[in-house]
Parts: structure tokens; C-alpha cells; sequence
């Protein structure tokens, strides 16, 4: 009785594991070759399945792409607004809370290398990808973290500690000014700063942003 009621469930579990060597191997051969050079025949070889089974789950490379994009930014994005949750939830020495926050921000580039090494390629790739995986990445990834980060700047404004009419522009500034140095100087995590460096330029760049959006009575 038992085994019956377990039977079905097998062919499901093996088609999502099947699934999930595909999407794993294609985010590794998609980083590595980017999208233009990457084949199907590698993403088979890489995922240890035949091609036939790689176009039973997607029906071709566009879509593969565009899941293993969305798929990705979905996990990172996930992360960033749990730093966000965690590191700005309750404010009480804006500097310091900013810099572990922003020392914080930065640590997914070695944790997903996988996906950052897709985002080199995509920068890199940017003219001749599919637009649809182009718009998947930012709505799922890039747009939906920043409109979260936004949306604390304006309740950091409303508390007092900021001056910031623009909340999300304020957002990107603080990216502009703390991270995006560490970002372009690792070359997306591929050549990853070490602390004191890394530490160096957030400081640096949280001091100027404080001294554009700091609330003079704090």
C-alpha cells in the first residue's frame, strides 16, 4: 500500500531533480561562455543529460536563458531584502548601521558567484540578448530589490534620520557611493577586494552620502 501511494511521486521528483541539473549547469556554462557562445550540447554535457531531455523541459536556448536569469536574481534578490530587513530595521547610529549595512551588501558577490558571473555576461552580452531575459532580470532582480531599499531611505526619512524628497533616488545614490566601486573593482565578485579595501571605500562613500542626505538635527 505504501509503495503505491509513493509511486507517483517518483517520475515528478525525478523530472524537478532532472530540471534542476539543467538550470544549475546552464547558469554555470551561460557565466562561463556567455549566452551567444553557449550551446545546448554544453549545458547537456555540463548537466550529465541528453539534449533531448534539456528540449523536454524548454524549448529552446532563449527560454533556458531567460529561466536560469529570472531564477537566479530571484535567490540574490531574495538575499538583499533580508539584509535589508536585518541590517535597517531599527536604526540607532545611522553611520554605523549604514556601513554594516553596506559591508552586508556587498557579500553576495561571492556567495552567488554562479549568478554574477551570468551578470558579467549580460553586461558584456547586453545588445544581443533577448529582451525578454533582459526585463525578467530586472523585474525580478535589480528593480524589485531597489524599490525595496527605496522604500526604507523614505522610512529612515520619515523618522528623521534623512532628508530625502526622492527616497529611491537617494537608494541608488547610496549604491552609487558604497557599493558599486567594490562591484566594478572585483569585476562582480570575480576577483573579490579583500575586507579593509572593501571597508575603505564604503566608509568613504557612506561619509559623502551622509553629507548629502544626513537630517542636519541628527
Amino acid at each position: 500500500m505504501t509503495s503505491r501511494q509513493e509511486t507517483p511521486d517518483r517520475p515528478r521528483r525525478g523530472l524537478a531533480e532532472k530540471r534542476q541539473a539543467i538550470t544549475r549547469a546552464a547558469r554555470t556554462v551561460f557565466g562561463r561562455d556567455g549566452y551567444t557562445r553557449a550551446s545546448i550540447d554544453a549545458i547537456a554535457a555540463e548537466a550529465g543529460v541528453s539534449t533531448r531531455t534539456i528540449y523536454n523541459h524548454f524549448t529552446g536556448k532563449e527560454l533556458l536563458f531567460q529561466t536560469v536569469v529570472r531564477e537566479s536574481a530571484a535567490q540574490v534578490a531574495d538575499a538583499q531584502l533580508d539584509i535589508i530587513e536585518r541590517r535597517l530595521a531599527k536604526v540607532t547610529d545611522l553611520e554605523a548601521d549604514l556601513t554594516a549595512f553596506a559591508m552586508a551588501w556587498v557579500t553576495p558577490l561571492t556567495e552567488f558567484a554562479d549568478h554574477f558571473g551570468l551578470v558579467r555576461q549580460i553586461n558584456a552580452e547586453a545588445r544581443h540578448l533577448p529582451q525578454a531575459a533582459l526585463d525578467a532580470w530586472q523585474e525580478t532582480g535589480p528593480r524589485r530589490v531597489s524599490a525595496a531599499l527605496g522604500h526604507r531611505f523614505g522610512e529612515l526619512a520619515e523618522d528623521g534620520w534623512l532628508e530625502a524628497p526622492d527616497p529611491g533616488r537617494a537608494a541608488a545614490h547610496f549604491v552609487l557611493l558604497t557599493t558599486t566601486e567594490v562591484t566594478q573593482r572585483s569585476y562582480w565578485g570575480a576577483y573579490p577586494l579583500d575586507r579593509a579595501e572593501t571597508e575603505e571605500i564604503v566608509v568613504a562613500g557612506i561619509r559623502a552620502f551622509l553629507r548629502a542626505y544626513a537630517a542636519p538635527h541628527r
